[in-house]
């Protein structure tokens, strides 16, 4: 992960109720186009082997995990390539200004526009985190990329274990660390059981 330090005075986080997911912390991040290019090179190069990532909507999780880190993360008219050889994505994090023949329109170029960047702690009932994540969203609210942070309670390969390994924690550390400038959180070393249950 790149050591290059993107923190800026931390907004402070605040707390929703999601249908489906129950309270749910926000920690929310930039959305300049330097700041969502750092973070998706952070995710995919410096942690591809440990996250979980997809499109989180009502009706449909992608969970997509890489077996090799991408061959390149590239920039052209405000979309973010992830290129993983057999197959790519495309993410709109900057300005989208379209072909000269054929502009996109300001309406739908800030529609396409990442409008909404956080960190995202997803919390029990009692108050304990359950689920970690990196959400981006454009501009009409709609979910362009959720990547699951490693869980204490998870092994590679996704199955669930009795015991913690709180270590799994170090990358959601960094990324409130490097981008919001914020230390540890003891709260998150107090999660526990199914990392999908709500209780």
């Amino acid at each position: 992960m790149s050591t290059q330090t993107t923190a800026t005075p931390a907004p402070i986080p605040y707390l929703v109720e999601e249908p489906g997911a129950g309270r749910v912390e926000i920690f929310p991040l930039p959305t300049d186009e330097a700041t969502l290019l750092q973070l998706l090179k952070d995710l995919f190069e410096g942690a591809w082997d440990r996250i979980v990532f997809g499109t989180l909507i009502q009706g449909a999780v992608y969970e997509i995990q890489l077996t090799e880190p991408p061959r390149r993360i590239s920039l052209l008219d405000g979309y973010a390539t992830v290129d993983l050889g057999a197959w790519h994505f495309h993410v709109c994090i900057g300005e989208n200004k379209g072909l000269p023949h054929r502009p996109t329109s300001p309406a739908l170029a800030a529609h396409r526009r990442t409008h909404r960047a956080e960190l995202a702690r997803m919390l029990r009932p009692d108050g304990t985190p359950r689920s970690w994540q990196v959400r981006l969203f454009n501009g009409q609210n709609e979910n362009q990329m959720t990547v699951f942070l490693p869980h204490p309670f998870l092994d590679p390969g996704e199955v669930i274990t009795e015991t913690p390994d709180w270590s799994r924690l170090d990358l959601w550390d960094d990324l409130r660390r490097r981008y919001l400038g914020l230390e540890p959180d003891p709260l998150d070393r107090t999660g526990h059981g199914n990392p999908c249950g709500g209780g």
